[in-house]
Parts: structure tokens; C-alpha cells; sequence
């Protein structure tokens, strides 16, 4: 299961972030987005956990938790919605 952990601190590392969730079962991926340009976090990212029963323990036990000075939001992850490009023409 894929769970988006979002409200993170900048400053949280994929390292700290596994750490948190390893406590309720086995961690497969950890992924902080971070900005293309700048390579700074953007503040949420996802973990990966093959066990659903562990990933819905970690969604309720972390959701409005503080963690890293900040109150994590934590839920199932949704499948990346298709939005159309649109090009500079389709605005007129």
C-alpha cells in the first residue's frame, strides 16, 4: 500500500521518515518530492509498505502526529489523477 505522508518539515530526511514508519512494519520505499530547480523538499512525499494491515495502523497511529516540529497529515496515497496538457493556444 502507498500512503502520502503530507505537512512534512523541510528539514525531514528519507532516513527519519522510514525510521517513523518502520515502528509499524516493514518500510519497501520512502520518497521525499523535492523541487526540480532547487532540489529542496517540497514538504510531503510517500511510503510504500507490502503489509496492509501495518500501513492502515501507521495511517491512524501518524495522522495529526507532530513529528519534526510539524503535524503530519497521513493517508492512503491516490493514484495520480491524468490532467491534459494544455498549450498556450487552448487558452483563446
Amino acid at each position: 500500500m502507498q500512503i502520502y505522508v503530507g505537512n512534512m518539515s523541510y528539514e525531514t530526511t528519507q532516513e527519519n521518515l522510514e525510521s517513523l514508519f518502520a515502528q509499524y512494519g516493514s518500510v519497501d520505499s520512502v520518497k521525499i518530492i523535492t523541487d526540480r530547480e532547487t532540489g529542496r523538499a517540497k514538504g510531503f512525499g510517500f511510503i510504500t509498505m507490502n503489509d496492509d494491515n501495518s500501513a492502515q495502523n501507521a495511517i491512524a497511529e501518524l495522522n495529526g502526529k507532530e513529528f519534526d516540529g510539524r503535524t503530519l497529515k497521513v493517508n492512503e496515497a491516490k493514484p495520480k489523477e491524468y490532467k491534459p496538457r494544455r498549450s498556450f493556444n487552448d487558452r483563446y
